[in-house]
């Protein structure tokens, strides 16, 4: 199931890295290179990629949490894994009818939904500020 959800989204992928590419080949430096003779291929690779590939990763890493909870939220309702796998959404789904004698067990894995989402979010932000060509100095 989730490489069903991972892959159902690449048509956003493509339309993204085909705009940046499309974004950063009129760029001056690119323009520049063009200029000196350097050969398409390096103009690909050394100046245009490195531009283009930051806001996918991001992206991708985004897409991550929200792949997460769409699978979680799918098996809560029943439309995920068969029940008896260890899934979280199931997880949280079965443990709803014992929540008053122990939350513990539906506090859990909601929780580990909703760090593993969140550390998903953060390293797509950390990998931006790490990438992007605007924050080097």
């Amino acid at each position: 199931m989730q490489a069903a959800l991972i892959f159902t989204g690449w048509p956003g992928y493509a339309r993204l890295i085909r705009g940046q590419v499309l974004y950063v080949k009129e760029m001056t430096f690119v323009e520049a290179a063009r200029s000196v003779g350097a050969p398409s291929g390096r103009i690909m690779f050394r100046h245009i990629l490195p531009n283009a590939w930051a806001p996918l990763l991001v992206a991708f890493t985004l897409d991550i949490g929200g792949t997460i909870l769409t699978a979680s939220g799918l098996s809560f309702i029943g439309l995920g894994a068969a029940p008896g796998t260890a899934e979280w959404g199931i997880l949280v789904s079965e443990s709803r009818r014992y929540f008053v004698p122990d939350p513990h067990l539906m506090l859990f894995p909601g929780l580990a939904i909703a760090v593993t989402t969140l550390g998903f979010n953060l390293l797509g932000d950390g990998i931006r500020d790490v990438v992007d060509p605007k924050n080097r100095r």
